[in-house]
């Protein structure tokens, strides 16, 4: 569905969940968790984050479903993308928020992402003059299946919308600089054998047996470190999974082994598939499927707007080694890392939380790079 700036709010939206852009971004996280928004109901959360930003009258809005864009047109030599995710992950007993005495906020999305969405909304709100011309997305579906995802929704369908010189995706990530991420390629290994009763197991052939040089050669795998801007990557190659067997007296026909492939940015997704077939060409194997691929990302830290980032909100930069929504920017020709408020490893736990000075420190260090 898309619908422009000017269409009228649905009935499930009221006065009750309207966002006031006045509060500091601590404030306006907790007012954000308190308007559920779990995969698939982000609508309500959508249309509050729209009206906000289409009272600012320096921003265009524009809406794609579920997914809120908004733009300063002031003819700069730059442009900057400020990404984040409207959804969460099942409630699971964590709502409404709570603020407790050590100024730290508990709630679903305190963390994954709401307080990084929080910051954005602050950066719309107070910036209108902004150092680089300036596209904020917000975007539905990330937590659920890839053909779902907002981000890539907009991509498919409307790329300018996305079009931009450097982008931040304000994931959680202990207000470091996490440059690009790693490519996750998983593919299943059919073994071939032939079934027997194990008593006569020479009248069969043990599939599972035959999976063995595939495990040797992932045992003696050794794994690529790249430098890229500075950053250094870690691959791995991985068994993840094995099944095979028919019952405690066959011998099993077939075997298969989950790999999955963690890969340097320099690598485009057929390169990487490419050394993975390669891998295992003289291994036996009978089948070679692709469960899953999606590319990684390039940091391009040496981009002037990205060397100004970095000097504005300080630390080391590092290498984001998981898969993020920076791939889809970095599809689109756009560099892109990911930096926002929260711990990672506080996201879809029951016990998600924020530092509230996190989330201030944040907007304060987004407002002054760009020239807020």
């Amino acid at each position: 569905m898309e619908r422009p700036a000017s269409a009228p709010p649905t009935a499930s939206s009221g006065p009750e969940l309207d966002l006031d852009l006045g509060l500091d971004a601590a404030a306006l996280t907790a007012r954000l968790v308190d308007i559920p928004s779990v995969s698939g109901t982000e609508e309500p959360l959508a249309d509050a984050v729209q009206r906000a930003l289409a009272a600012l009258p320096w921003l265009r809005v524009d809406r794609f479903g579920n997914n809120v864009v908004a733009r300063t047109e002031l003819g700069l030599d730059q442009r900057v993308v400020l990404a984040g995710h409207l959804d969460t992950v099942p409630e699971a007993g964590n709502l409404p928020s709570r603020l407790d005495d050590q100024g730290v906020l508990w709630g679903l999305g305190t963390c994954d992402m709401k307080s990084g969405v929080a910051v954005q909304l602050r950066v719309a709100a107070t910036v209108p003059r902004p150092n680089r011309d300036l596209t904020f997305v917000f975007y539905d579906n990330e937590e659920v299946a890839a053909d779902l995802n907002g981000l890539g929704r907009l991509a498919a369908a409307h790329p300018d919308w996305l079009t931009g010189d450097f982008a931040v995706l304000l994931e959680p990530s202990n207000g470091r600089v996490e440059g690009g991420c790693q490519g996750t390629l998983r593919v299943v290994l059919r073994l071939a054998g032939q079934r027997a009763h194990s008593a006569r197991s020479w009248m069969g052939v043990n599939a599972i047996h035959a999976a063995a040089p595939v495990l040797a050669r992932l045992a003696d795998y050794q794994p690529r470190r790249v430098d890229i801007d500075g950053l250094e990557y870690r691959e791995g190659l991985n068994a993840v999974r094995v099944d095979g067997g028919v019952a405690g007296n066959v011998i099993p026909d077939a075997c298969r082994v989950t790999v999955n492939y963690r890969y340097a940015p320099d690598l485009d997704g057929d390169r990487a598939l490419a050394h993975v077939r390669e891998v295992f060409a003289d291994c036996g194997v009978a089948e070679f499927v692709v469960d899953d691929h999606s590319p990684g990302a390039l940091p391009g830290l040496t981009h002037p707007a990205a060397r100004d980032f970095l000097a504005a909100v300080g630390g080391e930069p590092c290498p984001k080694f998981g898969w993020t929504d920076v791939s889809r920017f970095s599809a689109l020709g756009v560099p892109a890392v990911n930096y926002g408020p929260g711990d990672p490893n506080l996201a879809h736990r029951q016990d998600e939380r924020v530092d509230t000075e996190a989330v201030l420190a944040c907007e304060a260090r987004l407002r002054a790079w760009l020239g807020g």
